[in-house]
């Protein structure tokens, strides 16, 4: 190699260390400005949420105004006090009185805890023929040949209303 060459090369491989530090340098300081610009968009979008909440804020206090104003005016209602407040279940308790001769009735719900004395339930009737329906498809005990009919409960008790036959579960099931 001639001494030129050598120079040549040697200028080469600086003028490539050169673009490499300059493209080093150009790419954190666009990282960084990329960071900064994303850092304002956080800024901007976490100021808009502020600012929405500021407006909901002002929004519901003024109505929260204005309401006050109708009641007081319009209504004639008034804030309640310190003294109305209940501190605690007694002070609760105290309010309670004996029914007054002139209340109504209370309200009481009906309920089942056994099956004992359950009324017998009413045949069921063919919407489609107003005959009622045959006893055999009801049913709940096992076929002669041990299978049972297919069936769902309405409700506790004798009430059944059929699917399907077993005869055609498996059939149909079987074609399938």
């Amino acid at each position: 190699m001639t001494p030129a060459s050598r120079i040549r090369r040697i200028g080469w491989i600086a003028v490539l260390t050169v673009c490499l530090a300059l493209y080093t340098v150009l790419h954190v300081k666009v990282n960084a400005v990329r960071a900064d610009v994303v850092n304002a968009e956080r800024r901007i979008v976490a100021l808009e949420e502020s600012n929405l909440l500021l407006e909901t804020e002002f929004l519901t206090r003024t109505n929260q105004l204005q309401l006050a104003a109708w009641n007081r005016v319009d209504f004639g209602f008034q804030s309640p006090e310190a003294g109305q407040f209940i501190e605690d279940n007694r002070q609760l308790a105290s309010f309670g009185k004996p029914r007054g001769a002139d209340a109504p009735e209370p309200i009481r719900l009906a309920g089942l805890r056994s099956g004992e004395d359950v009324p017998e339930f009413p045949r069921l009737v063919s919407p489609l023929t107003g005959r009622p329906v045959d006893e055999d498809v009801l049913g709940t005990e096992a076929d002669e040949d041990g299978g049972s009919h297919l069936a769902v409960t309405v409700a506790p008790g004798p009430l059944r209303m059929p699917i399907v036959g077993p005869h055609f579960a498996v059939t149909e099931v079987a074609a399938r």
